[in-house]
């Protein structure tokens, strides 16, 4: 894998790098965080930690800077620029994915329940990993090395990437449903590139042919393709020529059969839809929990007074 600006200190430095010119920019179009959050749209905490160089953003983010402040472009040709994970370590099992991933020239994967790793969110990547028991470094840790498989495919040029989910990818929720429903934004996003595609195979298909786990297809420059299954912690590898043809054959009459691109765009956008209005009632309902509870702490805090005696009027003498 690549290991550009790889001396230790140069990714967190060229990250503060942007984060500085990201802040010029905003400062200079008199914009607070909060504000540039809301126009983007994002949460204030994920401004200011890129603007700290803690957090990593993705290149949309930049974009969408560029665009709203009026830079040129500059962000987004800094971001390309920079190795946002010069340093990162994958567990043992994995590392020969994650090499084979670095020099790709195709992939195409078929997933069940869970959005594959090139394709998740940080904020996906982290509910998942937070599953596991392990300490916030260590989750945060894993986030970061699986981000940084995605950069190659993120690029207009970038290897040909194929990924098949099973409709229970959209239905299994991680985290919660704010998490799912940007999971979901950003699949279509990302459907939206050049070199990738994303297809989803309905629960209600029952007729479609699915492989029997998930898998993933790998063709390398040397020619040799290789077969990508896992199980717990570990990952299986095959170059078989006849193996990986009975599982190409399996893939290809999915791919064929399966929702088009466009067609699972639209099963996507009906879940994230469907996480929206979830997200809105949940509010709606905090909101009306919040408003009950300060009326009980209003009614409480009104019996709790002390008894005063009320002043009575005294009686008005007659004249005699």
């Amino acid at each position: 894998m690549s290991r550009r600006n790889a001396e230790p200190g140069a990714g967190a430095s060229t990250a503060a790098v942007f984060g500085e010119l990201l802040r010029h920019y905003r400062e200079a179009a008199l914009l607070t965080q909060d504000a540039l959050a809301s126009r983007i749209p994002c949460d204030r905490s994920h401004v200011a930690r890129v603007e700290a160089g803690t957090r990593v953003p993705q290149d949309t983010f930049a974009k969408k800077c560029d665009e709203l402040l009026g830079t040129g472009g500059v962000l987004l040709r800094l971001w390309g620029k920079i190795d946002w994970y010069p340093q990162v370590e994958h567990p043992d099992w994995f590392r020969r994915r994650a090499e084979m991933d670095a020099v790709a020239v195709e992939l195409y994967e078929y997933q069940v329940q869970v959005v594959p790793g090139l394709l998740q969110t940080p904020g996906y990547a982290r509910a998942l990993f937070s599953r596991l028991p392990s300490t916030a470094e260590e989750v945060q840790e894993r986030v970061r090395a699986r981000l940084s498989r995605q950069r190659r495919f993120l690029s207009d040029d970038g290897p040909l990437y194929v990924a098949i989910l099973d409709e229970s990818c959209l239905r299994n929720v991680m985290g919660n449903t704010s998490v799912m429903r940007d999971q979901c934004a950003h699949l279509l996003a990302m459907g939206r590139r050049p070199n990738v595609r994303i297809q989803i195979a309905p629960a209600a298909r029952a007729e479609l042919r699915r492989p029997k786990t998930s898998m993933a297809l790998i063709a390398m420059p040397d020619g040799e393709r290789w077969v990508y299954s896992e199980s717990l912690e570990r990952g299986h590898f095959n170059n078989d020529p006849s193996v990986y043809a009975r599982h190409n054959r399996t893939y290809d009459v999915l791919r064929s059969d399966a929702p088009s691109p466009g067609e699972s765009a639209a099963l996507i956008s009906d879940a994230l839809e469907g996480y929206e209005q979830h997200e809105q009632a949940r509010t709606r309902r905090d909101d009306l929990d919040q408003e009950q509870l300060q009326r009980r702490r209003r009614r409480q805090l009104h019996r709790s007074r002390p008894p005063f005696p009320r002043r009575r009027p005294r009686p008005r003498q007659q004249d005699p």
